[in-house]
């Protein structure tokens, strides 16, 4: 993720992946019809969903650790030159768990979307 936006709070975060052809794992994914892999595209929602959940102030000194995932689905497909725009909205935060609804966007049409949960952890120092 290459830039963060914080709104609404602290309760909702937008990143922006810039995908490019230089990335590594369009050589075997697929060769001759790159698509970046659907996991990948879940971690960056994790990580944008994560970033949300760390920012409250409860969670000040934690971190969000990838417990769950529900209700997710893959809409389009993401190519090299697409810019990836990943939104995460917390949905749910008790006794140190969160659930954040995420969703990545190209261009408007969604990409893919669902629930992403997290156990916040204390950061060791």
């Amino acid at each position: 993720m290459e830039n963060v936006i914080l709104t609404d709070e602290l309760i909702e975060v937008t990143g922006l992946k810039n995908v490019t052809i230089n990335e590594p794992f369009f050589q075997g994914h697929f060769p001759g019809n790159p698509i970046m892999p659907g996991v990948l595209i879940v971690e960056a929602l994790a990580q944008t969903g994560g970033i949300a959940a760390a920012l409250v102030e409860e969670n000040k000194d934690k971190l969000g650790v990838f417990t769950g995932i529900e209700s997710f689905k893959f809409r389009r497909q993401v190519v090299p030159g697409d810019t990836l725009q990943l939104e995460a909205h917390i949905i749910a935060l008790r006794r140190g768990l969160a659930k954040v609804s995420v969703k990545a966007t190209v261009e408007g049409q969604i990409a893919a979307e669902g629930e992403i949960k997290f156990a916040m952890v204390d950061v060791k120092k």
